[in-house]
């Protein structure tokens, strides 16, 4: 790989590394700011929405723009969004401003991205790929993880002071990438399509969208909803039915971090060399219905821990290898690839948390056998998509 292509690549790491982080930075002052400017819960369950909805939206409009004008004017437009968003919320202390930053911030992260992911497509070979995205789902987890603990820290000195820092960094990541980002026709792979032939026709991505890349959407949507309707409910899960402290529920999710980064950094290349992209998605949602499984039959602490590090390190490998075969399924539409993809995330990730809360008020187990159910149909549906040896995905007759 040459210099100017590791270059690019980091500063794609950065970027998506960056919005995650800003993504994280606003949790631990969420309380602060309902108790100080006597907001309900409800105002503030939808200023979380509102980043959701925006991303959702935005994602695949934003996605095919890039296949037409290209990557970097994206990504440039995206990380000066994420400083205003972060800015604004920084200036003001009125609740539709707070809505407007964060509708704003959706759309950062809605041009980041996806497009981050869709040019380190664009400029690697299928045989780099797979370890690009797993550096870049680890910038992705990891901008997650240590957000609200950033945060925190920051808030220490003032509530404001995380907003402040993020719209620095953001401002500085913007010039960093216009200066230092080569242009991608400079870094094209040598199997993928310029971004001034990108532009096909409706009748082009009606081919595109096969069965088998509609399935591929399909286990995006149903990842995405089953990892945050396991998530969103785990704490108070495991609280009211094993009796896990806060110490506990801090060590597995601090646990469930380092695992992730480290399967995502060093091992999710080798896996895929190893199973192939298919296999190994098969793989992660069979073991994320055991240890859903196991967690629901479960009676001691031990092992409630290390089924919920089964099922979290599944669904961390799962959206990757989903995202490197899809982009293997077209060289000329990476930027509507990681669009949907990130669209159908932003879906999953409001439609689970809220169906496993309405669940877990008829019955703790409830949440996790709708998972389970959901899990199993995904496997099955691995058994329909079969690999030709150039890559491209087929759907088995």
């Amino acid at each position: 790989m040459s210099t100017k292509k590791r270059r690019a690549i980091f500063i794609l790491i950065f970027s998506e590394f960056l919005v995650c982080l800003g993504i994280g930075l606003v949790i631990p002052v969420m309380p602060f700011i309902k108790n100080e400017l006597h907001l309900t819960a409800t105002d503030m369950g939808i200023m979380s929405a509102l980043f959701a909805f925006a991303q959702f939206v935005a994602s695949p409009i934003v996605g095919r723009l890039s296949d037409r004008i290209g990557r970097k004017p994206v990504l440039a437009v995206g990380l000066f969004l994420f400083m205003f968003s972060e800015v604004l919320f920084a200036l003001t202390n009125k609740l539709y401003m707070f809505n407007i930053s964060r509708t704003v911030g959706g759309l950062s992260a809605a041009m980041v991205a996806p497009t981050a992911m869709a040019m380190a497509a664009d400029i690697t070979s299928r045989q780099q790929r797979a370890r690009v995205i797993g550096w870049l789902s680890a910038a992705f987890s990891g901008g997650l993880i240590l957000g609200p603990g950033l945060g925190g820290l920051l808030a220490n000195i003032d509530y404001k002071a995380p907003f402040w820092s993020a719209a620095l960094l953001g401002l500085l990541s913007m010039v960093a990438l216009i200066l230092l980002l080569p242009q991608e026709k400079e870094l094209l792979a040598s199997d993928v399509v310029p971004t001034s032939e990108k532009a096909q026709a409706p009748s082009d991505i009606k081919g595109f969208l096969t069965k088998s890349v509609v399935l591929l959407f399909i286990m995006i949507l149903v990842s995405s909803f089953g990892l945050q309707g396991f998530e969103s409910i785990y704490s108070i899960y495991v609280n009211e039915v094993f009796h896990f402290t806060l110490g506990n529920i801090a060590l597995v999710l601090t646990l469930n971090g380092l695992i992730s980064l480290f399967m995502q950094v060093a091992l999710f290349d080798r896996l895929v060399n190893r199973f192939n992209e298919t296999r190994l998605i098969r793989y992660c949602f069979f073991f994320s219905f055991v240890g859903t499984v196991w967690i629901i039959l479960a009676h001691a602490k031990w092992a409630v821990v290390v089924a919920t590090l089964l099922v979290f390190t599944a669904f961390d490998l799962l959206r990757p290898a989903i995202t490197t075969l899809l982009t293997k399924a077209s060289s000329a539409n990476q930027g509507l690839i990681n669009g949907l993809n990130m669209s159908l995330t932003s879906v999953g990730n409001v439609i689970g948390p809220i169906m496993s809360g309405a669940l877990l008020d008829m019955n703790y187990h409830y949440p996790y056998l709708v998972v389970t159910a959901f899990l199993v149909a995904s496997f099955l549906l691995t058994y329909e998509i079969k690999m030709n040896p150039r890559s491209k995905i087929i759907v088995k007759k």
